[in-house]
C-alpha cells in the first residue's frame, strides 16, 4: 500500500492527544494537546515536527470532541498534512477497556462500537471518550479504516488462575468481575523493547515491566506474552499511585460507609483522587516529593516509604511467578526520570540477582539503556515507553494485512 501514515487519537473526557506517524520510518510528522474541551477556555498546542516550525497554540471555547477534531484537521492542513491527506492509511485509537471480546487491534464497525460501548460499565470514565473521538473522526473520514487498540487485549493472555477473583463464580461472570489489566499497550512495547536491548526474542526472555506515572502497574512478562499484572477490574488496584490506593482491603469501603457515613461516590472519589501519594502527603508530583524529603519533611518521607514497599512486593511476586527472571524494566514518566525510585526499589534485592549502579541510575538519556550494578544476574533498565508509536504501529499491520 502507498498510504504510510498514521494518526492516532487518544480521546479522553475533556481532551484529545493526538500524533501523525510515518511508518515508513516510525518518524513523527506532527503531535499535539487539546485540552479543556466544552469549557469557557480551552487550548490547542500542535507542533510540526515535519516541516521543523515552532509550535502554535491558541486559546478558545472548543464545545465538544468534533469541534476538537475539526480544530486538529485545520492546524495538520496548515502543514499540509490534512486528514484528507491520500497519504493517510488509517486512524488508530487507544481504547481503554476491551474486556475479554477483544484480544487484538480490531478493524472498527457498528458491531465494534456497540461492543465498546456495551463495556462501559467496567470503564465508565474512559470508554465514552474513546468512542466519542471514534465516532467524529469517523464521520470526518467515513472511507477510511479507523482500528481500535486497546489497553487489556496485552493482558488478555493471563491464565484463568491470575485473571479470576475467588469470589462467587456465577456472580462474577454475569457482571463480568475479573482481573483486565490496564497500560497494555506501554507493557507491550517496553517488553519487547527491553528483549531487544538484551539482544534476544522476546519470546527468549522473561520480563518484569513496571510502567511508573501517575497511574501506575506492573506486569510479568513470559516469552513475550503476559502472564499476570497488577491493575484489575479496573485500574484503581494494584500499586500505590498518584491519586489512587492501589491494593486496598475491600472491608475498607464497607467501614466507610457503615461507620463513616460516606456514599459509593464519596468513597470512588477518596480511594481513585483523593488517595495513593496525594492522599498520604498532599503531594502526587515525585520531584516535589523529593525535594520535601531533602528538606528533612517526614510526611513525605513515609509517603515515599510505602509507594517503594508496594513496588517491591510486586517485584518479589512476579519474580516467584514467573520463576526465571531476565530483566526488569522501569518505564513511564517516573520510571524513566526518577533515579531514587529506581534505585529504593532494587535495594535489599541483592539475593535476587538484582542491582542497580548507582552512577548508570543518575545519568538521563534519551533512549533504553541499562543500569544493572556489575554483580547483577538479573538486568535492570530504563525503557522509554511509546504507546502512541505501539498504537500505530498495531495500526498500520493490520491495514496492511486487510489490504
Amino acid at each position: 500500500m502507498t498510504a504510510s501514515r498514521v494518526l492516532v487519537l487518544n480521546s479522553g473526557s475533556s481532551s484529545v492527544k493526538y500524533q501523525l506517524l510515518d511508518m515508513r520510518d516510525s518518524g513523527r510528522l506532527a503531535v499535539g494537546l487539546v485540552e479543556r474541551i466544552g469549557e469557557e477556555t480551552s487550548r490547542l498546542r500542535h507542533t510540526p515536527l515535519a516541516t521543523g516550525g515552532a509550535p502554535r497554540e491558541w486559546s478558545a471555547p472548543i464545545a465538544d470532541h468534533e469541534a476538537a477534531l475539526k480544530a486538529v484537521a485545520q492546524e495538520l492542513t496548515k502543514d499540509g498534512l490534512g486528514l484528507d491527506s491520500s497519504e493517510l492509511a488509517a486512524i488508530g485509537h487507544r481504547v481503554v477497556h476491551g474486556g475479554k471480546s477483544f484480544t487484538e487491534p480490531t478493524v472498527i464497525d457498528d458491531t465494534v462500537l456497540a461492543e465498546i460501548e456495551r463495556l462501559i460499565p467496567v470503564a465508565p470514565l474512559h470508554n465514552p471518550a474513546n468512542l466519542t473521538g471514534i465516532r467524529t473522526a469517523r464521520a470526518l473520514r467515513p472511507d477510511l479504516p479507523q482500528v481500535a487498540v486497546f489497553d487489556t487485549a496485552f493482558h488478555t493472555t493471563m491464565p484463568e488462575a491470575a485473571a479470576r477473583y475467588a469470589i462467587d463464580v456465577r456472580t462474577a461472570d454475569a457482571y463480568r468481575i475479573r482481573r483486565y489489566g490496564f497500560h497494555g499497550t506501554s507493557h507491550a512495547y517496553v517488553s519487547r523493547a527491553t528483549a531487544e536491548l538484551l539482544g534476544k526474542a522476546p519470546q527468549e526472555v522473561n520480563v518484569i515491566v513496571l510502567h511508573l506515572g501517575n497511574g501506575a502497574s506492573a506486569s510479568a512478562v513470559r516469552a513475550g506474552r503476559c502472564v499476570d499484572t497488577s491493575m484489575g477490574l479496573t485500574p484503581l488496584e494494584g500499586l500505590v499511585m498518584g491519586t489512587r490506593s492501589g491494593d486496598l482491603d475491600p472491608a475498607v469501603i464497607f467501614h466507610l460507609a457503615r461507620v463513616g457515613g460516606m456514599s459509593t461516590d464519596e468513597i470512588d472519589t477518596l480511594l481513585n483522587k483523593k488517595s495513593g501519594l496525594i492522599g498520604l502527603c498532599g503531594d502526587n508530583d515525585m520531584r516535589e516529593i523529593r525535594r520535601r524529603i531533602d528538606e528533612g519533611d517526614e510526611q513525605a518521607r513515609l509517603a515515599f516509604d510505602i509507594y517503594i514497599h508496594r513496588l517491591k512486593k510486586y517485584i518479589g511476586a512476579y519474580y516467584a511467578v514467573l520463576g526465571r527472571v531476565d530483566a526488569v524494566a522501569f518505564t513511564a514518566g517516573v520510571g524513566e526520570n526518577a533515579a531514587p525510585v529506581r534505585q529504593a526499589a532494587v535495594a535489599g534485592l541483592e539475593e535476587l540477582g538484582l542491582s542497580v549502579d548507582a552512577e548508570l541510575n543518575a545519568v538521563r538519556a534519551d533512549g533504553p539503556r541499562l543500569i544493572s550494578g556489575p554483580n547483577s544476574r538479573v538486568a535492570v533498565a530504563v525503557v522509554p515507553t511509546d504507546e502512541e508509536l505501539e498504537i500505530a504501529a498495531q495500526t498500520y499491520a493490520l491495514v496492511e494485512k486487510n489490504n
